[in-house]
């Protein structure tokens, strides 16, 4: 079984197997899994898309009307997982998030196509939907509203940053005898483990 060599930085691996990723994933390469925590202990998990990596932090966006975003704002402590399904590999992610500023959300937002701008608007994301005509009409009036103007940024809709204290490697391997390494931050500083498969 061939040695694999972890860099010191977590950072510089992730970079690497998510180029990687970039050129191999069919869809989404910057797809991943986000674990909340409900006030009452119930763990809930769905998937959303990586939006960047600034300052060493996993960046994402959402409605703040989200279940998602209550539960982070209530308890910010997320977990985090990337599969690669084509490169046999997997990095799980432990951290804490935080909100990002008005000015990142805003930037952000400028970019994005003007019909996710006027989704934004339109949907109150997680809230009961009679039926689909309802989201239709919303969408509509707003298309109406804004017309050929910039659409602002809804108050309602921001991102999160999440600062990493652990991060997991794993790389499949023959016989299920896979391999896997931990980063754990303390003092700032990162520190490897190795883990049986």
């Amino acid at each position: 079984m061939p040695k694999i060599h972890y860099p010191e930085n977590p950072f510089d691996l992730f970079n690497e197997w998510f180029h990687e990723a970039a050129s191999q994933e069919i869809n989404d390469p910057n797809a991943m899994s986000l674990a909340t925590v409900s006030s009452t202990g119930i763990p809930s998990v769905r998937m959303v898309l990586l939006k960047g990596l600034t300052d060493d932090q996993f960046v994402f966006y959402t409605n703040l009307k989200s279940r998602k975003a209550k539960e982070i704002l209530e308890n910010p402590n997320v977990g985090l997982c990337f599969h690669w399904k084509s490169l046999h590999k997997q990095v799980r992610i432990e951290g804490i998030c935080e909100q990002v500023s008005v000015e990142e959300a805003d930037a952000y937002f400028s970019t994005r196509p003007v019909g996710s701008q006027i989704g934004a608007w339109a949907s109150q994301q997680s809230e009961l939907l009679e039926n689909r005509a309802i989201l239709e009409e919303s969408l509509a009036k707003y298309a109406l509203e804004f017309g050929d103007n910039p659409v602002p940024r809804p108050i309602h809709w921001s991102g999160f940053k999440v600062k990493p204290l652990l991060i997991e490697f794993w790389q499949e391997q023959p016989f299920r005898l896979h391999d896997r390494i931990v980063y754990t931050l303390d003092n700032e500083m990162w520190k490897q483990k190795r883990l049986y498969p």
